[in-house]
């Protein structure tokens, strides 16, 4: 599958941003799909993760309550809507897949990473 994500931006404290991620391929209903972020000097770190069906969702403690994960399999995509932003949700978002059930919050778990889509929010 290949996934292209789109949405980053230049926003402040405060604001709200929607991130999308569309997919290519007719089994995208069957991958556990996710948002991973790097900000600026640090690791790739877990955003959120939500399963197949969008049954369930998981978030990262950081994003709880201020992100939320959805997706539309008839249109292959995948969301991250970002409220309540803070300068330090500053970094290259990343939408990721992996076939199977599970999902994970390590980065080496997903088989297939988008390009990335840079947020940066300012004070």
């Amino acid at each position: 599958v290949q996934l292209q994500a789109s949405g980053g931006g230049l926003v402040q404290a405060g604001d709200s941003l929607s991130l999308s991620c569309a997919a290519s391929g007719r089994t995208f209903g069957t991958y556990v799909m996710a948002w991973f972020r790097q900000g600026p000097g640090k690791e790739r770190e877990f955003v959120a993760a939500i399963t197949q069906r969008g049954g369930s969702t998981y978030y990262a403690d950081s994003v709880k309550g201020r992100f939320t994960i959805s997706r539309d399999n008839a249109k292959n995509m995948v969301y991250l809507l970002m409220n309540a932003l803070k300068p330090e949700d500053t970094a290259v978002y990343y939408c990721a897949a992996v076939g199977g059930s599970y999902y994970s919050t390590k980065d080496d778990y997903y088989a297939y990473w988008g390009q990335g889509t840079l947020v940066t929010v300012s004070s």
